[in-house]
């Protein structure tokens, strides 16, 4: 399955719900109105409270209150299949719980991030910006799979313009996979860990990096360098489609429609296996987290002497994923 939140173009109040993207079908699933269907049908005297709580129109609240989201997800995509077969794809008040794709716009598939955390797992990434510094990797990183925190408030979707700091002239664009967690765990066995992924997504994680390398200069950071906007989606894509398994996907970014990075994740140093486990140690883990296993070798512009400029157009594609594209804004003058 390939989860979303949309908007309906023709919702007035553009207020993102939790959806299915069904390609083939080229429909967006509104999977709380299927529940409010089914409710209905069963002649619930409350069909709106019981579908909010079994199937929310907040993909963070699901992740939260239900001890198998993945599992809640299945089930309301076979009632949206069973109503399309008998006819009934409409509410009692006449909503639709399905649209087509083209009368939806796809934003930031989680609503609410519950923490954010980015790796530094890719070898070739992590040599290049060291050997651009005029150093090499320091033994510990082949000890640990190192990783920053970073803030959620920043995050966008697809489509959405990228924000251009007034503080910058370097702006960087990163081909990173990211993992969403659906279960909350602790100290997870790495043979576990596949358990606790509801599924995969496409981050950008736009860089400042002239500032990036000041701040860090101090051994603090990145932080003014990273916290003003990342971009993830455009769907995630849950872990059934990759048998529970980590997946080994070919990434590729494109800017302007040229080609510039291209990679594997496979190609990490680390397993998503490793970096949970090492995480997960004595801390939580807890739904709607978002990990990120880093920059793919040759995903970003500072690997490759190239830079980005307002109003190029980047858009990254992962294979079993999707498109995730965005335009560059105008650099910012400094007010509010």
């Amino acid at each position: 399955m390939k989860i979303c939140r949309f908007v309906a173009l023709k919702d007035p109040w553009k207020k993102g719900r939790l959806g299915l993207v069904l390609e083939k079908e080229g429909v967006v699933v509104d999977c709380n109105m299927v529940w409010v269907l089914d409710f209905q049908r069963a002649g619930r005297y409350n069909p709106r409270e019981r579908a909010n709580y079994c199937m929310p129109p907040s993909l963070h609240d699901l992740l939260r209150l239900r001890d198998d989201p993945l599992e809640d997800l299945q089930q309301c995509h076979g009632l949206y299949f069973f109503y399309q077969k008998i006819g009934n794809m409409e509410t009692v008040e006449g909503v639709p719980i399905a649209l087509p794709l083209s009368e939806a716009i796809l934003l930031n598939p989680l609503d609410r991030i519950t923490s954010y955390r980015d790796f530094y797992a890719h070898e070739k990434h992590v040599a290049t910006s060291f050997k651009k510094r005029g150093g090499t990797i320091p033994d510990t990183w082949y000890k640990m799979p190192v990783y920053y925190k970073g803030a959620t408030a920043g995050f966008i979707g697809p489509g959405e313009e990228i924000l251009w700091p007034s503080y910058t002239e370097k702006l960087d664009y990163e081909l990173e996979l990211a993992l969403v967690i659906g279960r909350e765990g602790r100290n997870i066995p790495g043979e576990e860990a596949m358990e606790y992924v509801l599924g995969f997504t496409i981050l950008n994680d736009i860089s400042a990096r002239d500032i990036q390398r000041e701040e860090m200069e101090v051994r603090l950071g990145p932080a003014k360098g990273k916290d003003f906007c990342s971009v993830l989606g455009p769907v995630i894509t849950t872990m059934d489609e990759f048998n529970f398994e980590e997946p080994n996907l070919l990434m590729k970014a494109y800017i302007n429609g040229e080609l510039w990075s291209e990679g594997r994740s496979g190609e990490a140093h680390y397993s998503w296996a490793k970096m949970m486990a090492h995480l997960s140690r004595d801390e939580w883990v807890l739904p709607g987290d978002v990990l990120a296993s880093g920059t793919v070798g040759t995903g970003c512009g500072m690997e490759l002497d190239r830079w980005i400029s307002p109003g190029d157009t980047v858009e990254l594609e992962v294979e079993n994923i999707g498109k995730l594209t965005n335009p560059v804004g105008k650099k910012k003058n400094g007010k509010l």
